[in-house]
């Protein structure tokens, strides 16, 4: 059976997970490697750390962040920020990372998804896109830098480009929607996963357990949810029996 996925995401801004509303509003919510070690023991299928400040501050690559995980979480993890070289993906696989996550370097070199999928698999790389509708909310356009900087690119376009160039997954954050709880933007999700031929994880906007349900519906493969759990709404637990209680596959959580 194929399961559906819910992946807490832990955005890390100098050593503190913290989270935002559209990318803005920071506020702190604990130590990554803390709240990592409890999602991983509460039923989490996977973990997103996402260094949101190391490409914006021209930082190097969190292979730190990376072993520190890797001592303390035994499920798979996804590690990003500031990755722009095989290299770079290197260090942080060797650190203990089982994915790694690329956006903004990506998008100035497209050619570096080719060569990533080509030395560790695209079951190890992951096309991060952070997406914002335009004016005339016809289409999405692509942001880079910790949603800093516009592209001028397409955004399900790109997924669909990511997609053939090797990227085994996209994780699509709608910047619209992010931290405001008002549910994802289910379009967004239905156009990006009808037009890139590999699993989407949706991201941005999760509010309550019926927004997950209504993402994975919009043809999401997996949920990215963080301030739903960093702060205590929900547990894992309570996502995954209410997506059950819906109809959706999900893995249960052992013991239970």
């Amino acid at each position: 059976m194929h399961y559906k996925r819910v992946i807490p995401c832990l955005d890390v801004d100098r050593g503190r997970v913290v989270k935002g509303i559209e990318f803005v509003d920071i506020r702190d919510a604990g130590d990554p490697i803390e709240l990592a070690a409890r999602y991983d023991a509460a039923g989490a299928d996977e973990l997103v750390l996402l260094d949101i400040t190391a490409t914006s501050d021209r930082r190097a690559t969190v292979v730190e962040l990376a072993r520190r995980a890797a001592d303390e979480v035994f499920i798979p993890f996804t590690i990003g920020g500031g990755i722009r070289s095989v290299a770079d993906a290197q260090a942080v696989l060797d650190a203990g990372a089982d994915k790694i996550s690329v956006n903004s370097a990506a998008l100035a070199d497209p050619g570096l998804i080719d060569r990533l999928a080509a030395r560790f698999g695209s079951q190890c790389v992951v096309l991060a896109i952070d997406a914002k509708a335009t004016t005339a909310g016809e289409r999405w356009e692509a942001y880079v830098a910790g949603g800093r900087e516009p592209t001028g690119r397409d955004a399900v376009a790109w997924a669909a480009q990511g997609a053939q160039r090797g990227a085994g997954e996209i994780l699509l954050t709608s910047m619209d929607r992010d931290g405001t709880t008002a549910g994802y933007d289910t379009t967004l999700i239905a156009a990006v996963s009808s037009a890139a031929s590999v699993p989407v994880i949706a991201s941005g906007g999760a509010g309550c357990l019926e927004h997950l349900a209504q993402g994975l519906r919009a043809g999401a493969d997996a949920v990215l949810c963080a301030s739903i759990f960093h702060f205590g709404q929900y547990t894992i637990a309570q996502a995954k029996e209410h997506l059950a209680g819906e109809g959706i596959a999900i893995r249960p959580i052992s013991g239970r």
